[in-house]
């Protein structure tokens, strides 16, 4: 197992969740396009909205897909926070 399978394993054992039912290389996924093309901050409120949809019935999956769908046609002068080099 990796810390990320135990993560998710105990995590769900605290929420009463199954694991087996947790795609996680969908939400990083999601994830990594929402801080890429968006801004950091985005990616975890994505994952949460896309648990909110799905809690609500969507098709993970489909979700996810919109949800990238629409980072990556973010316009860029809205996204994609410049970082400073300098900044700690």
């Amino acid at each position: 197992m990796t810390v990320m399978d135990d993560w998710v394993t105990a995590a769900c054992a605290e929420l009463s969740l199954d694991p087996t039912q947790v795609p996680v290389p969908m939400v990083l996924d999601l994830a990594k396009d929402v801080a890429h093309q968006v801004l950091r901050p985005g990616a975890p409120v994505s994952a949460y909205l896309l648990g909110l949809a799905v809690g609500r019935g969507a098709d993970p999956a489909v979700a996810a897909q919109r949800l990238s769908a629409l980072a990556a046609s973010w316009p860029v002068g809205l996204g994609a926070e410049t970082v400073d080099p300098s900044a700690p």
